[in-house]
Parts: structure tokens; sequence; C-alpha cells
């Protein structure tokens, strides 16, 4: 069965007759030529297919395209500001928080969205205190790591990866 579907990806808004089953990750590199989301385990597991939808990210290898209709979804390519790179990315760059770089626009998108949800006072697995009246934990090196677990880099470029995280929340107000 197939439906007609409307995305709208990095600003742009695209129509598209899709598979029912077809998942977001193929839509957007296959159909849309957003190649920046990597295919890595396709079951949920790396991270490398992060990508942000309605400011919240997702495994888009998880996420059926159909269920994304109307939403908004972001790529490492919509997070560039025009043709200079945006401070996480330059962050990245300056403290070599890649190698190989497969894993890095899935880090990248998922500690943009993971700042998002520590501002609105998220807790993580290592917030010593969840009660609903807890203040927002800070964001140290730890938070850091267990917020951005779900992404692997296998080339273990994970101290870099939280520097630059930690940087970027410097620059927002938002760390320790």
């Amino acid at each position: 069965m197939h439906s007609e579907i409307t995305l709208f990806v990095n600003g742009k808004t695209t129509s598209l007759e899709v598979d029912n089953r077809r998942t977001l990750l193929d839509a957007v590199r296959e159909d849309l030529g957003y190649t920046g989301p990597k295919k890595g385990c396709d079951h949920g597991q790396c991270g490398a297919c992060t990508v942000m939808l309605n400011g919240r990210r997702i495994v888009s290898c998880l996420t059926l395209a159909v269920a994304a209709q109307d939403a908004e979804i972001v790529t490492i390519e919509g997070i560039a500001e025009g043709d200079a790179l945006a401070p996480l990315q330059e962050a990245f760059v300056r403290l070599d928080s890649y190698q190989c770089g497969f894993c890095t626009p899935g880090q990248i998108c998922s500690a943009l969205a993971m700042l998002s949800e520590h501002a609105e006072g998220w807790p993580s697995a290592v917030t010593a205190d969840v009660s609903p009246d807890a203040p927002t934990p800070e964001l140290d090196a730890a938070e850091v790591r267990e917020r951005l677990s779900g992404n692997l880099c296998r080339c273990g470029a994970y101290p870099s990866i939280v520097r630059a995280t930690l940087e970027m929340a410097a620059r927002k107000g938002i760390s320790s």
C-alpha cells in the first residue's frame, strides 16, 4: 500500500508517494537526497540516522515516513547557517570530535536536541534528583555522556564529542 505524504525537511516542503513501510531514513536519503543521516545498524541501536522531528531527536531508521507527515524534520544539512557552519559544527571540527565522520551527523543532531531537552528540565539516568520539583540538573560530562549514549562512535571520539557539546552548552549558558 502506498500513501501520498508531505515532508517538511530542512525548511523545504516535498510531496512524495511512498510505500507505507518505507522508513523516514530511506525517504530522506534516497528520495530527497539528504545523505547526512546514515544507515548504520538499521535497528535503532547506533544513532547514525538521528534527525530532529519537531525539535526532538529520533532514530529515522525506526520511524515510518508516513508518521512524519507534516512534521518539521531537520537533518545535519539543515543545521548550518547558510554557507557557515553552525556553532556546534565548528566546535566538532576545532576539537577533533570526529575521526571517520560516519556518526558525526547523528551525533550533532542528537547533541543539539539534547541541549534543548536539558534546558526544558528533562532528567537522565544519571540525574540525582528526578522528582517533579527538582531543579534542572547541572550539565556536566557525566550528564552529556549519558544523554548521548544512544549515539555510538566506533572510532572512540567520545571525549572530544563531550567537550564540543559542553562548549556549546556553555555558549547557551546551560552548563555547569
